[in-house]
């Protein structure tokens, strides 16, 4: 069976995250003073679930800023998510970026390659706490 529930509350330097059945949600700023430590129990998570779940998947990433280390735990996070079942049929991936940052736009295009399903680039006014609320909560 896949895990439970995971999240983990935002703080000054790491992203919201929530892990569920059916939908993967991390947004905020992302510069753990050691992302290992940080990264590794989402990372497992994901792992369980891509080779247990069979439903439809919503992943839904947004970053105000991520540092190299945690760029490339994201990496694997979005490697690990590509294997999961029927992937370009059961998920949807939406990267939201803050209009006029350039570099996280990039980044999604970046990450866009790494996974082979719908992948929505998704301009907001500002990524900031109450914004990640309200994407939340609205799907």
């Amino acid at each position: 069976m896949y895990p439970d529930r995971y999240k983990n509350l935002p703080s000054k330097k790491t992203p919201l995250v929530i892990l569920e059945p059916g939908r993967i949600f991390i947004m905020g700023r992302s510069i753990p003073e050691n992302p290992g430590d940080f990264y590794r129990p989402i990372f497992d998570w994901i792992s369980k679930y891509t080779h247990n779940y069979l439903g439809k998947t919503r992943i839904e990433f947004g970053f105000e800023y991520v540092n190299t280390s945690s760029t490339k735990w994201i990496y694997m996070v979005l490697k690990e998510l590509s294997d999961l079942k029927d992937i370009a049929t059961n998920t949807n991936l939406a990267w939201y970026y803050e209009k006029g940052d350039e570099d996280m736009y990039e980044l999604g295009f970046i990450f866009r390659s790494l996974i082979d399903c719908q992948f929505d680039m998704v301009e907001v006014i500002e990524m900031n706490s109450g914004q990640y609320e309200k994407i939340f909560s609205k799907n």
